[in-house]
């Protein structure tokens, strides 16, 4: 492509080659000689496209996540999970602290988690699945 960058034809053809699925049909979509330039087309499809960008999150998003009272821990536990799973290297420390602040400090559960403080990210899933049956079963 460096060698054909002076060669506005040229790399808005070869620029179709490089997606794929949705975007390669949007490519299609305007109508024909609306674009009349390289920098034209990449400006369209950055408009197009830029709102579909992946945000990378920290550990420090599931701070922002609320137990919602009306919902149930199993509600929770399932939020707090499929939130967890979209953060790369997540801290397990923060991943904790931030699912237990929003737990009732009365919950069997908040005392079991402050007392095991050793538990694995995956341990301390398995113990709140756990006590959402309890949570249920009451």
């Amino acid at each position: 492509m460096i060698l054909y960058r002076n060669n506005d034809d040229l790399m808005c053809k070869i620029f179709t080659t490089t997606l794929q699925g949705e975007a390669q049909n949007w490519f299609y979509t305007p109508p024909p000689q609306s674009i009349r330039s390289f920098d034209e087309l990449s400006l369209f499809f950055t408009k197009e496209y830029s709102s579909y960008r992946l945000i990378k999150k920290k550990s420090e998003h599931l701070f922002n996540i609320k137990k919602n009272p009306k919902k149930s821990l199993r509600d929770y536990v399932k939020m707090f999970k499929a939130e967890n799973a979209r953060i790369i290297e997540c801290n397990d420390s923060i991943a904790r602290a931030t699912f237990q602040k929003e737990l009732p400090a009365d919950h069997p559960l908040f005392e079991k988690l402050i007392m095991k403080e050793d538990l694995t990210l995956a341990d301390f899933f398995a113990m709140a699945e756990n006590h959402t049956l309890w949570d249920e079963a009451r």
